[in-house]
C-alpha cells in the first residue's frame, strides 16, 4: 500500500513488535518488524537507526522516509507499507487496522448545517 508522505517525515510502527530487518533491498532502504500472531510489517524506502532484534512499541518513530530509490523513483512521493503473514503471504495492511467509528447525526440534530 502506498501512503503519501514527505521526505524525511517520521514514519511510525503499526504495532508492538521486534526489528527483523534493517537493510537495502534492490537499492531500496527497508524495515521489517514481527509483531505477535506471525505477521510482519515492512515499510520502504525508510532509513533507520534501529537494529535487527531491538524491541519496539505501537507508534515508535522507526526511521525517517528516505528518497525513492530503484523501482519507486517517480511513480510517488510516499511510504509503501507492506504486511506478510509468512513468505510470500501478503495481506493487506489495512485489515490490521481498528475500523474507524461511524457515529450518524438524526437529521434534526442541533447544530447540523443545511446545504
Amino acid at each position: 500500500m502506498d501512503l503519501p508522505l514527505k521526505l524525511n517525515a517520521p514514519v511510525l510502527a503499526a504495532g508492538d513488535g521486534v526489528v527483523a530487518f534493517v537493510g537495502t533491498v534492490a537499492g531500496t532502504p527497508v524495515i521489517s518488524i514481527d509483531h505477535p500472531g506471525g505477521i510482519r510489517t515492512t515499510y520502504q524506502p525508510v532509513r533507520s537507526d534501529l537494529k535487527a532484534g531491538d524491541n519496539i512499541t505501537e507508534g515508535h518513530i522507526i526511521g525517517r522516509l528516505a528518497r525513492a530509490t530503484s523501482h519507486f523513483a517517480g511513480e510517488h512521493d510516499g511510504l509503501h507499507w507492506g504486511a506478510l503473514t509468512g513468505p510470500d503471504k501478503y495481506i493487506d495492511p489495512l485489515t490490521l487496522l481498528e475500523p474507524p467509528r461511524i457515529r450518524l447525526k438524526p437529521v434534526d440534530a442541533p447544530g447540523r448545517r443545511r446545504f
